[in-house]
Formats: structure tokens, sequence, C-alpha cells
């Protein structure tokens, strides 16, 4: 049986919401949670490849049993507490008391479910141990969160989490997250485990929503086609109706022109003033950081968009999307499509809004 509901993320910067003189030692605290994360991550999946590995020991006597599970439960059982026990009992007794035992439970789980989708290939040797980074993310429990409310003086939402208050920043926000954490705190939304990144003295919150589906009188029978081309980014089809969502000159001209300025002021930093260094010849540079790219997430969020609210007022239930191979293969032959026309990006977008919906999305 289909699932009904769904989950969603969402990053949200978060403010420390204490006085400065007392910001230094949660911010020590909290990299000191993300190392211990990094550590016990590879730990973890070590362990665990170890574990599965040790029937291709085969110099180890006969006596040695080798079942990967608990000695209490199987006679043939090689362990003394449960598999997904053995490996968080380990990071427990190795980081006593440097971070919460919550984050290190949820951090097991997530590893553990990881290992277990790739361990084929780890098997076969067409893939390596994943390798965790210093910048992990740091799993944030549901159990970790509390005193969630609405500030009417800052106009945030805030909440403890790990005992540290903090507060959202949204700023101009243009998306649904307002919105969201509305929903959230009358209950109508459950919030999952989420995330915590730590990226240059900034907390990104990656929160993790699951809510019912959009409920829409649609019918399977009818269908609705798409393609993705270069003249219009989609071109749908339904009950004989046709639309073309978005063009070239809108899409793939502005981000052209985007990276032509781009290109301008790099060639011109050798000739501007200096006076504070670096940091001086590079500030019309810095105002350009992430501009092609919020660019383009915002146009294929607005085309994937107009694409699922076409299918619901044709009350499509079904939606094809055509010869996304061929487009794929053509894109790769060709630097410049690849480069400048984000197939798959828009594919990503379509896929998780046709689920929201309730849209049945099959790709040719």
């Amino acid at each position: 049986m289909e699932k009904s509901t769904m989950t969603l993320t969402r990053k949200i910067q978060l403010l420390i919401d204490l006085p400065s003189d007392q910001k230094n030692e949660i911010w020590e605290k909290l990299y000191r949670y993300q190392n211990r994360c990094f550590r016990a991550a590879n730990l973890i999946a070590s362990h665990l490849y170890v574990q599965e590995m040790i029937k291709d020991f085969f110099y180890l006597t006969e006596e040695v049993q080798y079942k990967l599970a608990d000695e209490k439960k199987d006679q043939m059982g090689m362990f003394d507490r449960s598999k997904t026990n053995s490996t968080a009992r380990m990071v427990f007794d190795r980081f006593k008391g440097e971070i919460p035992t919550d984050i290190l439970g949820s951090l097991n789980n997530t590893i553990q479910s990881t290992f277990s989708k790739n361990k084929a290939d780890y098997w076969q040797g067409t893939k390596s141990l994943r390798n965790y980074k210093i910048d992990i993310p740091i799993p944030l429990p549901v159990k970790c969160i509390s005193k969630m409310r609405y500030d009417e003086e800052t106009k945030a939402f805030c909440f403890n989490m790990f005992a540290i208050p903090v507060k959202t920043y949204l700023g101009k926000d243009y998306t649904d997250k307002r919105v969201i954490m509305e929903r959230l705190l009358k209950e109508e939304i459950k919030l999952c485990t989420s995330q915590i990144q730590l990226e240059d003295r900034k907390i990104f919150w990656l929160a993790v929503f699951e809510f019912e589906k959009e409920e829409h009188l649609l019918k399977p029978e009818i269908i609705a086609e798409a393609s993705l081309s270069l003249e219009h980014p989609i071109v749908a089809k339904a009950n004989n109706v046709r639309i073309n969502i978005g063009s070239k000159e809108e899409f793939l001209y502005r981000r052209l022109a985007i990276q032509a300025n781009q290109k301008r002021i790099h060639e011109g930093i050798a000739y501007a003033r200096s006076g504070n260094g670096v940091k001086r010849k590079q500030k019309a540079l810095h105002k350009t950081v992430n501009m092609e790219s919020r660019y383009v997430s915002h146009r294929l969020h607005l085309y994937s968009r107009q694409l699922i609210d076409f299918c619901i007022r044709q009350q499509a239930g079904t939606l094809i999307l055509k010869n996304q191979e061929d487009k794929i293969g053509i894109a790769k032959e060709k630097q410049f499509v690849l480069r400048n026309w984000s197939y798959y990006e828009l594919q990503t977008k379509i896929k998780y809004k046709a689920e929201k919906a309730g849209i049945e999305l099959i790709i040719g």
C-alpha cells in the first residue's frame, strides 16, 4: 500500500540566542560535537566492514565462529550483544562525556542503514568503503529539541537544541519555510530526526518534516506527457492541451549573462584599487557568489511547479517524462548543453513535487 505521508527537507539558518561573551563557549561545544561525529562515523563504518568481511578471513581456524548475531540468541553467534548495539556501545564507551549519546545513537543508525544499502557493492569490490569528512553534519534527534515557540519580539522561531537556545533567521523568505514552521507549531506536520551543518561560523538546520500528501481529484487513466528541450525547459501535453513552460531567452540567455558578468569581474580584479589587500580587490566578486546557482534553482522550482499545477488542472494522475535518456546522452556529448541546461536538477524537482501531489511519475 502506498504511503500517505512523505518527508521534506528544508535548510534553515540558526543564530545562537545568547549574549556575545557566551557564544565562544557554544561554538567550541558545537565544533567538538562535529569532531566526535566525524571520528565516530569512520570508526562505525570500519567496524561494520570488518564484521561483514570476516568470512573472507580464510586463515582463521575452524573453531572461530563468524555468524553476525548475538550468542544468546544464536549458538553460532560471535557477538555478546546485538549487531546494531555492537557499534553503538563501541562509540559510547570511546566518547563518553564528550558528546551526548543521543547524537551517537542517531549517527549509528544512519551509518548502519547507509552501509546496508552499499554492502553488496563492497562485497563485489565495485565500491570503496565510504569515508566521512570532518565537516560531517551533526545528527539532531527530535528528543534533543525543546521549547519550540514563536517570539513576537524578535519575529523568529526559537527553541533549544542540545540545551543551546537558538532562533531561526529566515531573511527575505520567498519559500515555504515560514509556513512550514507555523504548521509545525500547530502540530499539523511532524518533525523527524534532522541534522546541523556548520559552515564558516554559521549554523544551518537541515530540518526534516513529515506531512500528509496533498489530495487532488486526479484520474490515473489521464496521462500527461512532458519532455525537456533546449527551446523550452518543459513542453507538456494532456487532454489535447499543450503548454510550453519557460523559454530559452528567459533561462539560458540570463544564465549566460551571469557567467559573462562574473568573467568581466574576474578580469577586472587585477586593476582594482587594493587598500585592504585581497578583501578590498575582490569585493565586487563576493557579491556574485552563488548568483548563478541561486537563479537556476529558483527558475527550476518555478518550472516544475507550473508543470505539476498543469497536471492537477487536467486531473492527470500519471506524468511521463519522455526520452530522458536520449536527452541526457545528447547533453553529455555537447559540453555547452551539459554546462548550461540542468536536466537532472529539473528532473529531481519534478519528482518530489509529483510525489507531494500524489501524481505517479514515469521516466522514459
